[in-house]
């Protein structure tokens, strides 16, 4: 999924179709920051970009979904189902909701970390089990890593979402000094070497 790197020929205009991102997780996870943060990036190399916050509650504990879309020229904020060339997702049962917005190419990012959704809390329903297996079962590209252990070995459990957005990067051709700037660009001055250093973590870290 890779979105530079175009030559175009004399005489030859290149046209870029639009590319969809779903970021998905649950609140307090970091999941708009995460969305902010891509988006920044994507502008900045002049991209027509939107990002839109279409359901879910922010809350701690509720479901989030973000759309990220980008391309020469974006209507609409909207992605609709079978057109998500990624998703990434900060919780394997919320990755497991949205498989039907994936493109029949498309691939799943997911933090192998399991939060209980409030159904389960409540002792009415169980948390799935094998998850990721059923999902490579089902002929998707899974790519899970243990973001939360490395967002602790970065210094903090907060830094799930670069982790995340680090593992993402390995899927564009953006360089590392660009992506470095739009983390500077949206996280606090106290909080950027941990977070620059969770975003290494989970670039260099191997899939499960």
């Amino acid at each position: 999924m890779a979105v530079t790197g175009l030559e175009a020929q004399p005489g030859m205009e290149i046209s870029m179709e639009t590319k969809n991102i779903m970021i998905v997780g649950v609140g307090g996870q970091g999941t708009l920051l995460a969305s902010k943060l891509l988006g920044r990036l994507l502008l900045g190399k002049g991209f027509d970009v939107k990002v839109s916050e279409v359901h879910g509650m922010s809350q701690r504990g509720g479901s989030v979904v973000t759309y990220v879309r980008w391309g020469d020229r974006v209507c609409s904020p909207i992605i609709d189902k079978g057109q998500a060339d990624c998703i990434l997702s900060f919780e394997l049962l919320e990755a497991a909701r949205y498989t039907e917005y994936l493109k029949p190419d498309g691939r799943i990012i997911v933090n192998s970390q399991q939060i209980n959704p409030m159904p389960v809390i409540a002792g009415t329903a169980v948390y799935p089990e094998n998850l990721e297996e059923k999902l490579k079962s089902a002929g998707i590209h899974v790519d899970a890593l243990d973001a939360l252990s490395l967002a602790e070995e970065a210094g903090s459990s907060k830094a799930v979402n670069l982790v995340l957005m680090g593992r993402l990067a390995r899927h564009f051709d953006f360089t590392q000094e660009e992506w470095m700037e739009a983390i500077e660009q949206s996280v606090p001055p106290k909080f950027l070497e941990m977070n620059k250093k969770a975003f290494l973590l989970g670039r260099r870290e191997e899939s499960i």
